[in-house]
């Protein structure tokens, strides 16, 4: 097996899909790997550690994808890479296809088999691989939202945690999932006022009892919801149903009525976002002003710690990776059952339910 890793181009992006200890590891299974020069760079990792780990360093993206059976990235392909993509090729990356009709398209001409991270299941029924990218952008939404409440920035100028005398910020975080409890975590540590709202009984009851009433806990309804925007500071929006299309839960009106100055991330974005003002952003510019508010929604957001999201998503894929190369893909995707959960596309036809639902193919 030919296992390709080109470099990934989008905006701001510093991830990479294998480290030299992954490469080795697929090396020593029998598997030739081709790592494009510079694709691990801005993660930490040399050309140099990756020639030493058995790869053979290739400088153009183009021969990666021509020569590779399986090509491993980390986000999902842009435009600029749909025409590189051979005729049923294998694909093992975050897709989130139900944000990108136009990618769904293109995967579905070449037949693809596109293997996409956020559907692989562990056997617990949870998403391995989508996991350790949600806690690092759980935890990174509270350090970008007080950043971005900083007077210099545009935002009302309230210190998150406050001072002795002063009312701390408030969080308010809508949705209690992996991404939500960590970003509970940071703004907790912060010193931050805290409320997190959810359908789950169970999520809010753990989030009580780990925080023994330090967070408030609230069902997640219109009224709620509206009341606690409404007198947020930084409002985190961490609705995410894996694969499928983020349902709207803050609707505009309520944006338009929390204060000049506070300040929106929405971490669901990557499946639309689940905030009605929201829109993508990048980072090289990452917030828009709306109805007064800041609005931040960069897609790739792990991206601006490369390192460390490059050595948590390879921990996970890894095993996965591994019996790709050792069992042959066919035999791994009959054979383990949440990998092949993983399958978004194949032969030309979406295969994943909630997909399929969002893109109108069911």
């Amino acid at each position: 097996m030919k296992i390709g890793v080109p470099k990934e181009i989008k905006i701001g992006e510093t991830r990479v899909s294998m480290t030299p200890s992954l490469c080795r590891r697929c090396v020593s299974l029998g598997a030739k790997v081709l790592v494009q020069t510079s694709a691990g760079t801005t993660a930490g990792f040399t050309a140099a550690e990756y020639r030493a780990a058995g790869a053979t360093l290739v400088a153009d993206a183009a021969k990666i994808w021509a020569a590779a059976d399986l090509i491993l990235k980390v986000k999902e392909p842009l435009p600029a890479e749909y025409s590189l993509m051979r005729e049923e090729q294998t694909l093992f990356t975050y897709l989130h296809l139900a944000a990108g009709p136009e990618l769904a398209k293109v995967l579905l001409k070449k037949k693809i088999l596109g293997i996409s991270y956020e559907t692989v299941e562990g056997a617990d029924g949870q998403f391995p691989l989508l996991k350790p990218m949600s806690q690092i952008a759980g935890r990174l939404s509270i350090q970008i939202g007080a950043y971005f409440l900083q007077s210099q920035h545009g935002g009302s100028g309230v210190l998150l945690g406050g001072i002795p005398g002063t009312m701390p910020g408030h969080v308010v975080v809508v949705g209690a999932g992996n991404s939500g409890a960590h970003a509970v975590q940071m703004a907790v540590g912060m010193g931050a006022r805290v409320t997190v709202l959810d359908l789950d009984t169970r999520k809010l009851e753990a989030l009580d009892t780990e925080y023994r009433g330090r967070v408030v806990t609230l069902m997640s309804n219109p009224a709620n919801i509206a009341s606690e925007v409404a007198d947020a500071d930084l409002l985190i929006g961490a609705v995410l149903i894996p694969a499928a299309k983020a349902p709207i839960v803050v609707n505009a009106k309520t944006v338009a009525r929390m204060r000049p100055g506070s300040v929106i991330v929405d971490i669901a974005i990557d499946q639309g976002g689940c905030i009605e003002s929201i829109r993508p952003t990048s980072h090289q510019n990452p917030v828009y002003e709306q109805h007064g508010v800041i609005h931040y929604a960069v897609p790739n957001m792990p991206a601006l710690v490369g390192r460390t999201s490059t050595l948590g998503l390879t921990q996970a894929t890894e095993p996965y990776v591994a019996m790709l190369v050792s069992k042959g893909i066919e035999r791994a995707l009959a054979e383990h059952q949440g990998l092949a959960r993983g399958v978004n596309t194949e032969n030309g036809k979406i295969t994943y339910g909630a997909v399929a639902k969002a893109l109108g193919f069911s």
